[in-house]
């Protein structure tokens, strides 16, 4: 299935594909069954700092026990805040001690949207309309691949748990 999914006529995120911050294809299919927060990151942020801790923690917390997966995805549209390239992005999480799974940076307002943002988009639009507003947007997506929840950058990951642990 090609990037270039046609997130209208798509049934979960399943249908999508996404590289890893390694280049390598990934469908999304092998997060079957899984629920998943889904993320748009950078390194520069004045949020990333928490977020990066919190996400780290989130993921210790359920992703052996309860099988949680966190999606990552790089996007520099915000003030530039996530200038560098997919090294630079790698170094920085490796000092992070990232442990959750990263993307290659992507566009997730405007004419290049990755296809699974127009889609988490479409399934989820906030009242600001359809487009993200800053760095840590998260959604929460259930075992079926459905997008159950939005939650603005200024929510915390910790402050998700009780909104994860109905979908586990």
């Amino acid at each position: 299935m090609s990037g270039n999914q046609d997130y209208k006529s798509a049934k979960s995120i399943y249908d999508f594909t996404a590289n890893s911050i390694k280049g390598e294809e990934v469908p999304l299919s092998k997060y079957k069954d899984h629920v998943c927060l889904i993320v748009n990151v950078a390194s520069k942020c004045g949020l990333t700092a928490t977020n990066y801790k919190e996400l780290n923690e989130l993921h210790d917390e359920y992703n052996e026990s309860k099988g949680l997966r966190i999606l990552a995805f790089p996007c520099n549209q915000f003030n530039g805040q996530e200038p560098g390239s997919s090294d630079d992005i790698c170094s920085f999480a490796d000092k992070q001690k990232v442990k959750f799974d990263l993307f290659e940076k992507i566009d997730v307002n405007g004419d290049h949207t990755h296809p699974l943002w127009k889609y988490l988009k479409k399934e989820q639009g906030s009242i600001f309309g359809n487009f993200i507003k800053w760095n840590f947007t998260k959604f929460i997506v259930n075992k079926e691949g459905q997008v159950v929840e939005r939650h603005g950058p200024n929510v915390n990951p910790n402050k998700l748990k009780e909104n994860l642990e109905k979908y586990f």
